[in-house]
């Protein structure tokens, strides 16, 4: 979340992040909002691309799970 700390969306979810005490990544997306969810979703195939183009297949593993629980 560290590239895109100038976006509002992201401070209130990084925000979110540091206020709560989530026992799990389901919690955290369980409490999040709609435009939220869109806006991690994009961060997140962004991401991920990367992590793909530069052959870091620990990286896709780790964000693939976070994208699937999302949707």
């Amino acid at each position: 979340m560290s590239n895109y700390s100038e976006n509002e969306l992201c401070q209130i979810i990084v925000k979110k992040m540091e206020q709560n005490q989530y026992g799990s990544e389901e919690q955290f997306v369980e409490d999040l909002e709609d435009d939220e969810i869109t806006y991690l979703d994009n961060v997140l195939e962004n991401e991920l691309n990367y992590a793909k183009n530069v052959q870091n297949d620990e990286r896709v593993q780790q964000l693939t799970e976070i994208f699937e629980l999302l949707f």
